[in-house]
């Protein structure tokens, strides 16, 4: 699908490197590799015009708590927007009351640098990934860790995410690199207990999403492939091969779960429509005539018989 440009911006000398959107719609939070602050960035609304335009631009807040704290590698809001988590190079996680930016949560040396980190979806708890260690789970109310998640079988943890069952039982997804390849963990969030591991591809998986229905999960691949998967029976439903010419950095569902953006180093964007696998008519077709078939053999072997 051809993706048209909304908007552009220019940093000039700051590079981009993580982003998170805040769900209300405010703006959007950047941390830059150089320098290594975070800024914040508003929406530009143009809703005088027939057609409604959207831009950004740069904003006046400065966000003071995170200017000289070093390279953020992970930034997330929770999902009605009122909380923005940063986690550090140096393993430092942070959690803000946003917009007043008031600190809930300031942990030194939770990793020994941050991975990843995702609100679940009723915003009481914080997963974080650190390189090379276990995952851990923050009551965010008491700042304390709930839990922590080993990598029993030396497994390298890349991506964190919460989500819904079909029942609405909360889950939390670990995209991991175990022996076998790209697998896809699964954590028990009232017993803490890990449900299962499921392995997906040879290849590591170097971003990880689930949709916003529970329903799909997104994988990409460092060969810059797409893989994405059935959450109800963790099988493959779709593979996109060489959708990028590079690693695919990040991968982000619409709202509606209906289509899943991807990025990746090779500069490259694009919007991949989710379709869902529809029963298999022809497959049922086949199995409704052998019945049939087997109806009348049965009928002429009794026939022979009575004779």
């Amino acid at each position: 699908m051809r993706i048209d440009a909304v908007c552009k911006l220019g940093t000039d000398s700051e590079l981009p490197y993580r982003m998170a959107l805040q769900s209300q719609g405010d703006g959007l939070i950047c941390a830059m590799e150089t320098p290594k602050v975070c800024r914040w960035f508003d929406w530009d609304q143009n809703k005088s015009s027939e057609i409604h335009k959207l831009s950004l631009k740069v904003s006046e807040k400065v966000l003071t708590q995170l200017e000289d704290v070093g390279q953020q590698l992970a930034l997330a809001f929770n999902n009605d927007g009122t909380a923005v988590a940063a986690g550090g190079e140096d393993g430092n996680i942070r959690v803000f009351k946003w917009p007043s930016m008031e600190v809930i949560l300031n942990e030194s040396n939770a990793h020994s640098s941050v991975k990843d980190l995702h609100f679940s979806s009723d915003g009481k708890l914080l997963a974080s990934l650190g390189s090379g260690g276990p995952c851990r789970v923050w009551d965010i109310s008491s700042s304390m860790v709930l839990s922590t998640l080993p990598n029993e079988n030396r497994e390298t943890f890349s991506s964190c995410r919460f989500s819904q069952t079909n029942d609405n039982t909360q889950v939390l997804y670990i995209a991991a690199m175990t022996e076998k390849g790209g697998s896809i963990l699964t954590w028990n969030t009232q017993t803490w207990e890990r449900m299962g591991s499921k392995y997906i591809i040879r290849d590591a998986i170097s971003a990880f999403n689930v949709s916003a229905d529970g329903k799909i999960l997104a994988c990409g691949t460092p060969s810059g492939d797409i893989v994405i998967v059935n959450s109800t029976n963790m099988r493959i439903q779709t593979m996109i091969k060489r959708a990028h010419l590079g690693i695919v950095t990040a991968l982000a569902f619409s709202p509606d779960s209906r289509a899943l953006a991807s990025v990746s180093m090779d500069s490259s964007a694009r919007v991949t429509i989710i379709e869902e696998k529809k029963t298999n008519g022809g497959l049922s077709l086949w199995i409704a005539l052998f019945i049939i078939l087997l109806a009348v053999a049965a009928y002429f072997l009794q026939q022979g018989i009575e004779k």
